[in-house]
């Protein structure tokens, strides 16, 4: 990989900078070169509970240096999507802080009773009530959008039900499946190079999961390169039916390929 070809870089967060609330060695180092070399980066993170505020603290406590407007969440990604889709608008929305300051900053009001959307997103405490109350909005008209797919979200003590989970569940009472912008959907790519006003063709992908970060970064045009700190093994890796441009141990390696 020359430098003169890849100008902007754009990396998954969990798995590829941290794992379970500390930094991956070599992640400090990888970010210092990027800003050295004045070279525009993202970290993009399906996890649409937070903002960017939030994360860049969290990265900051585990020693990485990462600004907020370095940030990009399917928060955001949705939000920027449904301004475009229909600016103005109004959505029902299930999620937090992350979620809802999006919405906001995008023009939305959030409306609990006949909505444009229903935003489905990540919470610590899915309602039983509210996800009702979802059911019968989209059931009157109002459009189902998910931030993610994921299924699940990692936690110290196991897996819990994610936005995908709960999303199968609406869908199911519903009959109607929503619309997913984060990761693997490459709309969620597009957004973030967009966000750096980056080109597909001089952006690299970092990312540990083969289905999101390297699908959605073939998919957008961009390199992609999978590392092995996260959920990925590399013999995994050649189930798929796709591949990475390149497959390396860790962020680490990528460092004096900088220059």
């Amino acid at each position: 990989m020359r430098q003169r070809e890849i100008r902007s870089w754009l990396m998954d967060m969990d798995g590829v900078l941290v794992h379970e609330e500390h930094a991956i060695p070599g992640a400090a180092r990888f970010l210092a070169r990027l800003r050295e070399l004045e070279l525009p980066f993202l970290v993009l993170t399906n996890n649409s509970m937070y903002t960017r505020r939030d994360l860049s603290a969290r990265l900051n406590r585990t020693g990485l240096d990462v600004p907020e407007e370095a940030i990009w969440t399917s928060a955001l990604a949705t939000a920027r999507f449904l301004e475009n889709q229909r600016p103005g608008g109004s959505a029902f929305v299930i999620g937090e802080a992350g979620l809802t300051t999006a919405m906001h900053a995008a023009g939305y009001t959030l409306n609990e009773r006949d909505p444009d959307y229903v935003v489905l997103g990540e919470t610590r405490t899915y309602s039983f009530e509210r996800i009702s109350q979802a059911i019968r909005l989209i059931g009157a008209g109002a459009r189902f959008i998910a931030t993610n797919p994921d299924a699940t979200g990692p936690t110290p003590d196991g897996p819990l039900p994610a936005t995908g989970s709960v999303a199968a569940l609406i869908s199911r009472a519903t009959g109607v499946d929503p619309y997913f912008v984060g990761k693997p959907n490459p709309l969620m790519m597009r957004s973030a190079l967009n966000a750096i006003d980056a080109h597909s063709e001089t952006t690299a992908m970092v990312g540990d999961r083969m289905d999101t970060d390297v699908v959605s970064g073939l998919e957008a045009g961009m390199h992609t390169v999978l590392v092995l700190t996260g959920s990925t093994l590399r013999e995994e890796a050649e189930r798929f039916p796709y591949r990475p441009s390149r497959i390396v141990d860790s962020i680490a390696d990528l460092v004096d390929e900088l220059g």
